[in-house]
């Protein structure tokens, strides 16, 4: 069973499934709070089952965590993309618990790494001497996994929509900002209401720092999460390249994402 965390689960919205256990614990992602989505859990009597909580550091009630852990039905996989994050927002009980289970930690793709990865997609998805070694090495040089990936498919397209044998140079530099341009309004529409009210924060008043953040936001929207949850909102961002974060976090400020990627194609 996988849960999707990332952006979106809250005390008030449930992750999303992937499965099927069963209509009696069918959830939905906007309207199954956080007890609900526990009980129906624990209704479950089938063979005992794993539950994958994906980007669990971006629960704004990390003690879901505590609850499924406790079911012994459901073996649990947690993935965050940086643990010290996690532990920082949960209480003692959890913390024994995360520390005792086991931990698998894998580092950032660097760039020979992605290379294979779009290597081995070009090798199985395109017609041969489509696109040169020279500029799968120019894609992997974005730094990140999912925008490299994004690139080549893009230009792919491209080549494929206007009728060219390969992937030209122009194609490659036109590709990198539409899938940059893909990924960040994925990201974009993937925020939730308060979430998109600190970003648009940002958005008119960066660079800007944590409190200033914090005290537009709760002028500017209805019951309004604590300051700690915001600072959790304004990492993620950061993580996912929609905000810049610059300074240490006693100066720290956010200000939109410039555009970067454009400048490694050529």
């Amino acid at each position: 069973m996988y849960l999707e965390v990332r952006y979106r689960a809250t005390t008030r919205e449930s992750p999303r499934r992937r499965d099927d256990l069963g209509a009696t614990i069918d959830i939905h992602r906007q309207s199954t709070p956080h007890d609900e989505l526990v009980d129906r859990l624990q209704q479950h009597d089938g063979p005992r089952t794993v539950v994958i909580l994906d980007e669990v550091d971006q629960l704004e009630d990390p003690s879901v965590i505590y609850d499924l852990h406790s079911l012994p039905q459901f073996a649990i996989i947690c993935i965050a993309n940086k643990e010290e994050e996690l532990f920082s927002r949960v209480d003692d009980r959890l913390v024994s618990r995360l520390h005792s289970s086991e931990h698998v930690r894998m580092d950032k793709y660097h760039d020979e790494q992605l290379y294979e990865i779009l290597s081995a997609r070009a090798k199985w998805g395109l017609d041969e001497d489509v696109i040169t070694d020279n500029q799968l090495y120019r894609i992997a040089a974005a730094g990140d996994a999912r925008l490299a990936i994004g690139i080549l498919r893009t230009a792919a397209g491209k080549a494929d929509r206007e009728n060219h044998e390969r992937i030209t140079d122009d194609i490659l530099l036109d590709a990198a900002e539409d899938a940059r341009a893909q990924i960040k309004q994925k990201s974009l529409d993937s925020l939730t209401p308060h979430q998109r009210a600190v970003y648009d924060i940002v958005r008119e008043h960066g660079p800007v720092g944590p409190s200033e953040i914090h005290e537009r936001y709760t002028e500017d929207v209805d019951d309004p999460r604590t300051k700690r949850t915001v600072r959790t909102y304004l990492s993620k961002m950061a993580q996912y390249n929609l905000l810049d974060a610059k300074g240490t976090s006693r100066d720290r400020k956010y200000s939109l994402v410039g555009s970067e990627v454009a400048s490694l194609m050529q």
